[in-house]
This record gives structure tokens, sequence and C-alpha cells, in this order.
């Protein structure tokens, strides 16, 4: 069984920064792609950016220049540093992997969410 962790969410200032992890656990092979999305009240989940498995990154256009994203492959997890928040950024933020190859079929997987609030 496959599941996304994430951690690192939370209460922060416009201007302050924050680390985001998701760490996959279970019997994992590969992963594709990693990445970020979010969903604040009454929006739709969007994405923030993404990561390949070599390295490739996709942002987008409003957290260039604030977020990066970086991952570890041998330890399957993603992580994602915010910098210069701004209330906007309000939102439950979602991990996902993409075309994980475990042990069972071959799918995408999203973590529970964590919750990064930006007070102004």
């Amino acid at each position: 069984q496959v599941q996304l962790v994430e951690s690192g969410g939370g209460l922060v200032q416009a201007g302050g920064s924050l680390r985001l992890s998701c760490a996959a656990s279970g019997r994992i092979f590969s992963i594709n792609a990693m990445g970020w999305y979010r969903q604040a009240p009454g929006k739709q989940r969007e994405l923030v950016a993404v990561i390949t498995s070599g390295g490739t990154t996709t942002y987008a256009d409003s957290v260039k220049g604030r977020f990066t994203i970086s991952r570890d492959n041998f330890k399957n997890t993603v992580y994602l540093q915010m910098n210069s928040l701004k209330p906007e950024d309000t939102a439950v933020y979602y991990c996902n992997a993409d075309d994980v190859v475990s042990l069972g079929p071959t799918k995408d997987y999203w973590g529970q969410g964590t919750q990064v609030t930006v007070s102004s």
C-alpha cells in the first residue's frame, strides 16, 4: 500500500517562509513526477509546481521566483520551499505522485493535504 504523508504547513505572516515535505511510503520501485497542488476555499484545485524524476520543474506563474520544488528520489520525498508568502497563497496544499510503480497497479496517489495560512 502506497501512502503520501505531508508535513510542514502552518500559519505564517505575509513575507514569511514555509517548507512543505511529502514522503511516499510503501514498496515503491519508481515514481514519474511528483508535485504540489493547492485548493483555496471556493476555488478549484490548481497546480503549484511539479518535478519529474529527472529533475525538470514546472511552476505556476503565480509562484515563479518565490517557490522552489525539489526532490530526493532515494527517499521518494518531494519538498516545496515557499518564500515571500502572500495572503493569496492561503490554501490546502496537496502532494501528488504520478505513475507510481509499486507491487500494486501503477497509479497516481494524493496526500491528505496540509493547511497553509498566510496572514496579512
